[in-house]
């Protein structure tokens, strides 16, 4: 517990970063000051998660035992070893051949997508273009986002778990093309920074055992201007969102990406990132994205902290500013 809390409690976890890089940044930064205004949030992280009870693993086919996954094993035990820290939270979970979801059938996309990421995962001879998008059949057809949606809507169908995380195997590449494992995505976002973010997760297995990949969507308050001939604010705070299709997809105002990194040692390190859905320039430096994991799970509604101090004692969480 000493070693814990000196982890937490040491330059590392350090408070306060901003978002402010562009216009989207911005809007989305004002939920994220104000909680972190909060008296409480400057209570040392241990005693915070000290008193927040444990999210359990629980007993269905995404997570029976912490068997060990072996190249080209299918089955529950593959799911177990990508759930290895826990679930954020547990509605509608849906294990895939390469990764876990939960589903939210009122925005019709994911509340989280967690997947493994190491070497022998990231090769082999799967192909995207043998894949397509596809409605997702697990999901009530009330419920489910269909391509129907997506057209002519000016947005992308943006990737939770990215298609080029899970070469290893064909299948578990075209079931990353479900449109529940997807969002509406602005598509500069997609093609330009938020690629190049899942591209340095997946440099990163060259320099860590594992790493796990917790990703969704994020709807932060903003403060409205105004128009009709007044461009000033009514001072109160929003959550607003564009929907699109029949179906009423939302549209995130953010995306999020929680990076677990599991070092040979047994020391795991933390980095978690928030972009908006808007255009950003895929130039600017990804340390600028990131923020505390605090933020996130504040503005999502998961935890991640407490379950993954279940499994470790040696905790580093870098935000900007760290190595």
């Amino acid at each position: 517990m000493k070693t814990m809390n000196r982890i937490l409690n040491s330059k590392w976890l350090v408070s306060g970063v901003s978002l402010t890089l562009g216009t989207g940044i911005g809007a989305g930064l004002v939920g994220f000051k104000k909680a972190n205004e909060s008296p409480s949030i400057r209570e040392p992280l241990s005693d915070i998660y000290n008193r927040i009870p444990i999210i359990p693993i629980p007993n269905v086919d995404a997570a029976t035992d912490l068997s060990k996954y072996h190249t080209g094993q299918v089955g529950t035990a593959r799911a177990t070893e990508i759930m290895k820290y826990g679930f954020p939270a547990l509605t509608h979970i849906k294990n895939r051949e390469s990764y876990v979801l939960s589903y939210d059938p009122r925005n019709r996309t994911a509340h989280w997508v967690i997947e493994q990421l190491n070497i022998p995962n990231l090769t082999g001879e799967s192909d995207r273009k043998c894949s397509e998008f596809k409605e997702d059949d697990s999901v009530h057809v009330y419920h489910r986002a269909t391509n129907w949606d997506y057209k002519g809507s000016g947005f992308d169908r943006g990737h939770l778990a990215a298609a080029a995380n899970h070469k290893w195997n064909q299948k578990a590449m075209d079931e990353t093309f479900y449109l529940s494992n997807t969002a509406p995505q602005n598509p500069h976002l997609n093609q330009k920074a938020w690629n190049g973010l899942e591209k340095y997760c997946r440099s990163l297995t060259r320099h860590y055992q594992n790493v796990f990949l917790c990703t969704g969507p994020l709807y932060l308050p903003r403060e409205p201007i105004l128009l009709c001939c007044r461009t000033e604010a009514d001072g109160k705070m929003y959550v607003k969102y564009q929907v699109i299709g029949k179906n009423n997809v939302a549209v995130p105002t953010h995306f999020f990406k929680v990076v677990i990194l599991e070092k040979r040692s047994g020391e795991v390190e933390l980095r978690s990132y928030v972009m908006p859905n808007a255009p950003v320039d895929e130039n600017t430096p990804l340390e600028r994205f990131l923020v505390p994991v605090e933020s996130i799970e504040r503005a999502s509604g998961l935890l991640f902290v407490p379950n993954i101090m279940k499994r470790t004692s040696s905790l580093r969480a870098i935000t900007a500013g760290g190595k």
